[in-house]
């Protein structure tokens, strides 16, 4: 017969469950179970008595169980991880808790920021220090410790049914692999429906798990081309009621502070398919004697400062959303219609707030003085590029007939100034073709065109960049706050890049000096009616540094400016708005003006609407891809002229000369030997044959495959400088050709002169 082991005894000094509970709320921040071991003294067997006590503890409910610190049941712990939601109607971020174990029940968590934060999105997961406090609509406040990551990962695509869930293709082409849904996690989606995923589990072997967090409906509906730009780009698109309430009840601008512009014949030049109207001109020769052959140019913008207050619901969602979003169905504006299409647009024959700047321009266009009002407009024509070009070429029709003498002549004649003074600060005059898609009412794609640009476009491009100077040197004149428009200069690597695709063409770049944009210029020239014209300007381009928003002056490389702001597009652009703001309250004209808070928090914001400005231009440029796609799929199989734009060693990337439309041939499709990629020449080069591919040579393509779900096109390499590829050795296997390749690369360096 075994005789039973006696039970363990309680280790001498080991506190009771009441020691215990009293310990933890007087020191919640140290409460993890090595803490309260210390804190009694405890050692060896003790502490796994301690353990033992302390699950105890969780199974009766006293403790929360499962957390790493030891807290009382509902209560949250001093230091927690955090998930942050979306703002509220109010804008401001509370947050839920991800501590395992821990119940946070119907309490809230404001997060309370502090200056020097970093701004926090939906989603986002951070470490912070909370505190209980007794606030009507909150219970618990969070300070940032320090942010832990970004958004859960989220996956957009479309959603293949299958026997125990099903899963998901993505539809961004960067992304390869496909997502498994557990059919619990499905929502019902049905097979072949548009759907937004999150990251859901751990992934041990196989696909990554994904839940459906929202079906978003057939990916080849009318209009679901942008939808999915902007869903998978995280773009608010819709606004919070308090907004549009706020919107819809904007009380009428008044006249004080306000000067009367009712009598200058401005008029709104813009696109025919124009959504919003925020910018009137109008010029005339300038009648002071020490001024010959000068002009005055009046600027007039719309005055949204007005209706959007600092510290408001729409002033909230307007920082937010950073700027407003264009695709070729449909736009996502930075303020609600009732604002952005109608009370802030300078419609024709209707009164409208504005802020103007009346600038004299010498003969040879320099600035001579500007002068900065808040006043009252009444647009006398609402007018679209094409049509004041006809006019001023010879063929008005009715409208502009009774304007062509007396305001838009007068137009012409100062770009003429403007335009002598451009010549000679010669900003960088890149010439990139603007694609402008066609859509039927049903959403198809009818045509894809290249936009003509006339000088009525570039007219207005002069003013306004005049005008954005003269708003940068006003507010530095006055020592006002401002957010600036800055563009620095490429980097030496980008520069190289830019060099070595200029050489491979047969032109030169200038080397040891330092750069101007009159350097790039020269390029430009170079290049300029050549085969390599557009692939020059679009090299160009792509070394150029990204611009965006900064409290402190760079300066803008790109314009060749040392003061530039943007003043101009306050109804889209939120940087305009806080210029505005500047204005006011430097001039004394009201209590809309630049807020105490948005002066602290001009570092913060410069960098969120930097952010959404990217953020635009990468929706933008999918959603084409995509409507490029579209077009071309019903032509998969036809041949295509084009050139090479890129090359790396997956592959080869082609523009087509007929839609401007980029695809990539994978380089295992190439001949049938194996090319040794150099990144410093960009070029490929064939082991057996020693064909050289590189960025701008001439090819013709097969078109095999179109995806407009995801934009992306493949292609077949069928000929290089009008010949076709050689056929090679054999497949492109084993070490013997890679060997071959290297060699070559070594003893020939390829240089393609100019023909």
């Amino acid at each position: 017969m075994t005789t039973p082991l006696p039970t363990a005894l309680p280790s001498p000094g080991l506190p009771s469950k009441d020691q215990i509970r009293e310990w933890i709320a007087e020191n919640p921040g140290l409460a993890s179970k090595r803490d309260i071991a210390k804190a009694f003294g405890l050692k060896g067997d003790a502490r796994a008595d301690l353990r033992r006590l302390l699950r105890e503890m969780e199974a009766e409910g006293d403790l929360a169980k499962g957390a790493r610190r030891v807290a009382v049941a509902g209560e949250l712990p001093p230091v927690a991880l955090l998930k942050v939601l979306a703002p509220d109607a109010a804008g401001d971020n509370f947050a839920e808790t991800l501590e395992a174990g821990v119940d946070q029940g119907d309490a809230r968590i404001l997060i309370v920021a502090k200056k020097g934060d970093p701004a926090l999105g939906a989603g986002d997961r951070i470490l912070a220090r909370l505190a209980k406090v007794d606030r009507d609509d909150h219970e618990w406040e969070a300070r940032l410790i320090r942010k832990i990551g970004s958004n859960p990962l989220r996956v957009l695509g479309v959603f293949r049914k299958g026997s125990e869930g099903g899963r998901i293709v993505p539809v961004d082409k960067g992304e390869g692999r496909e997502w498994r849904v557990r059919a619990e996690d499905d929502m019902e989606a049905r097979d072949g429906e548009l759907v937004e995923a999150e990251a859901a589990g751990n992934r041990r072997l196989g696909l990554p798990q994904a839940k459906v967090v929202a079906r978003l409906g057939d990916p080849a509906g009318p209009r679901a081309v942008s939808l999915i730009a902007i869903h998978q780009h995280g773009i608010p698109d819709r606004f919070p009621d308090p907004v549009l309430a706020e919107a819809e009840n904007a009380p009428p601008f008044a006249m004080e502070h306000r000067t009367d512009l009712r009598d200058l014949a401005l008029v709104t030049i813009d696109p025919s398919d124009a959504r919003d109207r925020d910018d009137a001109v109008l010029a005339m020769a300038d009648p002071e004697a020490g001024n010959p052959g000068g002009h005055v140019i009046w600027v007039a913008i719309a005055d949204v400062a007005g209706y959007v207050r600092p510290g408001s619901a729409l002033d909230r969602e307007a920082r937010r959303r950073g700027n407003s979003t264009y695709f070729p169905d449909r736009v996502v504006p930075m303020l609600p219609d009732v604002l952005s299409g109608d009370l802030c647009s300078l419609h024709e024959h209707v009164d409208r707030p504005c802020l103007a700047v009346r600038m004299r321009i010498g003969a040879d266009g320099a600035l001579v003085s500007h002068r900065f009002v808040r006043g009252v407009m009444r647009s006398r024509a609402s007018l679209e590029y094409g049509q004041v070009q006809r006019a001023v070429d010879g063929d008005p029709d009715p409208v502009t007939a009774p304007l062509l003498e007396p305001v838009l002549r007068p137009l012409y004649a100062a770009y003429e100034s403007l335009r002598r003074a451009r010549a000679l600060r010669q900003p960088l005059e890149l010439d990139l073709p603007e694609r402008q898609i066609v859509l039927s009412d049903e959403g198809k794609v009818l045509s894809v065109d290249f936009k003509e640009r006339v000088d009525a476009h570039r007219l207005i491009e002069e003013f306004m960049v005049l005008a954005n100077v003269a708003a940068a040197e006003e507010l530095q004149r006055l020592r006002q706050p401002l957010l600036y428009r800055v563009h620095e200069e490429p980097s030496p690597e980008k520069l190289d890049a830019l060099r070595e695709v200029a050489e491979a063409s047969g032109f030169t770049l200038a080397k040891g000096q330092v750069l101007k944009t009159a350097h790039l210029n020269n390029l430009l020239r170079q290049a300029e009616g050549s085969e390599f014209d557009e692939l020059v300007n679009i090299s160009t381009l792509r070394s150029m540094t990204q611009a965006y928003y900064n409290p402190q002056n760079f300066g803008h490389f790109g314009l060749a400016l040392r003061n530039y702001a943007h003043f101009t597009s306050p109804i889209r652009r939120y940087s305009d708005l806080i210029v505005h703001r500047a204005l006011i309250r430097s001039h004394g004209w009201g209590d809309d003006g630049l807020s105490a808070v948005d002066i602290e928090g001009l570092e913060e914001t410069a960098k969120l609407i930097s952010d959404a400005e990217r953020r635009s231009m990468a929706a933008e440029r999918d959603t084409v891809d995509r409507y490029l796609a579209a077009w071309l799929s019903d032509r998969v199989g036809a041949e295509f002229g084009g050139r090479v734009s890129g090359v790396q060693r997956f592959g080869l990337f082609v523009k087509l000369d007929e839609s401007g439309a980029d695809g990539l041939v994978p380089i295992r499709s190439v001949g049938r030997e194996f090319f040794h990629f150099d990144p410093g020449s960009q070029t490929i080069m064939g082991a057996d044959t020693g064909l050289t591919i590189g960025v701008g040579q001439r090819v013709r393509v097969r078109l095999a495959e179109a995806v407009p779900v995801t934009g992306g096109l493949m292609l077949e390499l069928l000929e290089v400088e009008d010949r076709a590829l050689p056929p090679g050795r054999g497949p492109k296997r084993g070490k013997a050709p890679r060997r071959l390749a290297e060699r070559a690369a070594r003893k020939h360096r390829v240089v393609r002169r100019r023909k």
